[in-house]
């Protein structure tokens, strides 16, 4: 495939997923034994636990919007920077509904193989997310940054 391609998947995994929040799509865009070694302990891996991941995404923020900021590829990876937006409406890692506006940037590292997402790495403003929530110990939150 070529990079156009690669970066119009990639571009498909943001609207899919953490704009509209179709778990159902992973199914034609996510390798069913996708790389990714930062779901939370407990879940499953591969292609089921990326899609409980939008789920739980979506349920705590439900309009929640990512929206690519730059985006890069050579070779099969795609390399994109992104700002997250929404507002906390359901239970998110523990934290009850605040109705607060979130908003965070990250970077999302992903492999293409055969036209599907083979691997996943990505970086965010965790602990922003948490400050802005108002879940973060008083003696961590200046670490985290300003508020959005």
């Amino acid at each position: 495939m070529s990079t156009a391609d690669n970066e119009e998947i990639v571009r498909r995994f943001y609207d899919e997923f953490w704009c509209r929040g179709n778990p159902d799509a992973a199914d034609e865009l996510v390798a069913p034994d996708l790389i990714h070694d930062q779901l939370p302990e407990g879940w499953p891996s591969g292609r089921a636990g990326f899609k409980e991941l939008v789920v739980t995404w979506r349920a705590a923020f439900p309009d929640m919007r990512e929206d690519v900021l730059q985006m890069v590829a050579a070779d099969d990876w795609v390399v994109s920077r992104f700002r997250l937006r929404g507002t906390h409406q359901g239970a998110f890692y523990g934290v009850q509904p605040t109705r607060r506006r979130i908003e965070i940037e990250g970077a999302d590292f992903l492999r293409i193989s055969g036209g599907l997402i083979a691997e996943w790495i990505y970086f965010e403003d965790t602990l922003g997310l948490f400050r802005q929530l108002g879940a973060m110990p008083a003696d961590l939150a200046s670490v985290a940054g300003p508020s959005h």
